[in-house]
């Protein structure tokens, strides 16, 4: 019964809190971060651990469909060139950054540990980009874009973290074998959510007379395409993507007005819940990795992890200014990019400045096995997972607070 009663009580002070923020006008990601990390301090307050597994179910699946559902396909389609830049490229040029930094900044990380690292942070996150950026009024281009980044990049992330953990239980990296198996993966999630989308859409127009059952049906496929996406070892977040993709064309197409009503109602609902909750879960784990550190080495590690927060975000700003320098230059030479694809300095920076960290490289770092194949302890475990958290909160309070501040600077420009 407690258990129940602390859900229900983190419920009550997540809706709260979100409405405390709305009336502050500070972005409610940020404060319900805040809210999380002092309560986690409160002495009565019973330990919370996260079942990375769990959160990776639970969350991901919605919140994924929910954004993949209501972006523009259109203006996916046109910003392409970008979105794959920033969702595959930048990511594993962040995870060689990160990694460089950390093998000669920390004592004692060796170059797999350091790739693990690296991995767990090189991802952008689909849930804070869209719930800090909500309603700055950033243009229809730019959300896309950051969107798309962010729809796609956890896929790749994930990719990266599991040949740089491989690599330190003493499995060999081949290359060409990792580029099959990234293939494979990338590939293995779209063509399964393109068959459950085409299964999905004849059942609906099966049941095209029944609200409930269509509504109903389109919260379950979810999460049932990511666990059969992942029953295959494909990606479930590519998969569950296309699936919403797929989803928001049949609905543009064959939804009725009644049915377009109800099913964004509840859905918004369940949005609102679960993004509160992912923000103050994370505020939550800090005290719990905090109590795992040597007191004498907590603040060498928040200075180690200010230090590996701003080389994620100076890589990203030289990936996405020559993104922006590569697209100028092609459409000068008349190749095939569209005028609508094109960056200027504004959009290039609010695009760098948007790209946060969140509940994906939480869920990773936790995720990490606590022995190796031999029994022994997985090196430096604690303080992978410290950094990680600590990365994860500089990103989201520093870039989350200042980003509005940003963006209406921007505007007066």
């Amino acid at each position: 019964m407690e258990n129940y009663t602390v859900i229900l009580i983190i419920m009550a002070l997540m809706i709260g809190v979100s409405g405390i923020a709305e009336r502050m006008k500070i972005p409610v990601p940020v404060l319900l971060l805040l809210v999380g990390i002092v309560i986690g301090f409160v002495p009565s307050m019973p330990k919370i651990e996260i079942n990375p597994e769990i959160i990776m179910l639970i969350f991901l699946p919605p919140l994924l469909y929910d954004a993949a559902f209501n972006i523009s396909f259109k203006s996916f389609r046109t910003n392409i060139n970008t979105i794959g830049t920033l969702a595959i490229g930048l990511v594993f040029l962040t995870t060689v950054g990160i990694a460089v930094v950390a093998h000669f900044l920390i004592p004692g990380m060796t170059w797999p540990l350091a790739f693990v690292l690296g991995a767990i942070l090189s991802a952008t996150d689909a849930v804070a980009a869209i719930g800090i950026t909500k309603g700055l009024g950033l243009s229809h281009n730019t959300t896309t874009i950051l969107e798309g980044e962010s729809l796609v990049n956890d896929a790749s992330a994930l990719i990266a973290y599991r040949f740089a953990v491989a690599a330190v239980t003493g499995i060999a990296f081949v290359t060409w074998k990792a580029t099959l198996d990234f293939v494979t993966v990338l590939g293995g999630g779209l063509v399964v959510g393109i068959i459950l989308a085409k299964l999905l859409s004849f059942i609906i127009r099966f049941f095209r007379s029944n609200d409930m059952v269509i509504i109903s049906l389109m919260l379950l496929m979810p999460f049932v395409t990511y666990l059969i996406a992942e029953h295959f070892e494909v990606s479930g977040v590519i998969a569950v993507v296309v699936l919403g993709l797929g989803m928001s064309r049949l609905s543009r197409e064959k939804f009725q007005d009644n049915i377009k009503g109800q099913s964004r109602n509840f859905w918004d609902v369940i949005i609102f819940l679960l993004n509160g909750l992912i923000f103050l879960l994370i505020g939550l784990q800090f005290p719990l990795v905090l109590k795992m550190m040597d007191p004498t080495q907590v603040m060498l590690y928040i200075g180690y992890a200010l230090i590996i927060a701003i080389v994620a975000l100076g890589i990203r700003m030289v990936r996405v200014y020559l993104q922006q320098f590569n697209l100028q230059k092609a459409f000068q030479g008349k190749r095939r990019v569209s005028e609508e694809a094109l960056l200027d300095s504004r959009t290039s920076f609010i695009i760098t400045w948007s790209g946060m960290r969140g509940i994906v490289s939480l869920a990773i770092a936790l995720a990490l096995p606590v022995t190796l194949d031999d029994g022994s302890v997985f090196p430096m475990r604690n303080e992978i997972i410290f950094l990680s958290i600590a990365v994860v909160l500089i990103s989201l309070l520093g870039q989350g607070l200042t980003l509005p501040w940003i963006v209406k600077k921007m505007e007066r420009k």
